[in-house]
């Protein structure tokens, strides 16, 4: 994950109504009441206590009848927001070194985290009739992971801004399959949106990208719904995960 993907952000207004458990061993907040449908939110760099992803899990919960999970995948660390925004946006080039944004990623590497996010997909696969995931930045790789042949923990998955992700993963795609991309993504390169496009139609499964032109990454989860521009991204990533998972989770 480069230091550019994080730049964008953005705090909303709202207050969250779900409550905070457990899931496996990991903190979570839960949103909804549905018994059958299961949605497993796999977090960005902000963490699982990032008010915007609180606030689309109970988007999710209303709109596609599903019980959401928002699970901790870094072990209780959260990072301050303002640390971040003071690091990428305005250049604090000491604020960068508190952030150490190299140490944060190897303390929750894939080898290290994955572990967790396959339990918690478990635990929900054999609780719910269908279980949806869906993973914004660092969570991306976890959702595509999660949607490998053989695994069968998940009936579909969605992307947005997706980080660290990688061919190998996008060939073993078995689910059907949302990718939410916008024009400048450090990331999600060209060539990663191109590989995309030309293999998995090929897998046999569902798929849909959504291009957002003149947005960048991060813009699903962390945009200004004062800009136009980008609130319509927001809206209509939202919308794009809704009707997915009522597609494939009812």
């Amino acid at each position: 994950m480069s230091d550019d993907c994080c730049k964008s952000g953005f705090k909303w207004d709202g207050k969250p109504v779900g409550r905070e458990g457990t899931l496996e061993k990991n903190k979570a907040y839960i949103t909804g009441t549905n018994k059958d449908a299961a949605i497993l939110i796999v977090h960005d760099i902000f963490g699982w206590t990032f008010n915007n992803l609180r606030l689309l899990a109970d988007h999710f919960a209303r709109e596609a009848n599903a019980t959401v999970y928002l699970v901790d995948f870094f072990d209780g660390e959260v990072l301050s927001q303002d640390l971040i925004s003071d690091a990428f946006e305005k250049g604090d080039q000491e604020k960068m070194k508190q952030l150490d944004l190299p140490a944060f990623v190897g303390r929750h590497s894939k080898a290290i985290r994955g572990p967790e996010i396959f339990a918690c997909a478990t635990t929900l696969k054999s609780q719910y009739k269908k279980v949806g995931a869906i993973g914004y930045c660092y969570g991306g790789w976890g959702c595509f992971q999660l949607g490998g042949k053989g695994k069968n923990l998940v009936d579909c998955i969605a992307v947005a801004h997706p980080s660290q992700c990688v061919e190998s993963e996008v060939d073993a795609l078995a689910v059907p399959t949302l990718i939410m991309a916008p024009e400048t993504d450090q990331q999600l390169t060209p060539e990663l949106k191109a590989y995309c496009n030309k293999v998995i139609p090929t897998l046999g499964i569902p798929y849909q990208y959504d291009y957002y032109p003149g947005l960048v990454h991060g813009f699903a989860a962390k945009g200004d719904p004062n800009n136009p521009a980008q609130k319509d991204g927001l809206v209509r990533a939202k919308n794009s995960a809704v009707v997915w998972f009522n597609e494939f989770l009812h």
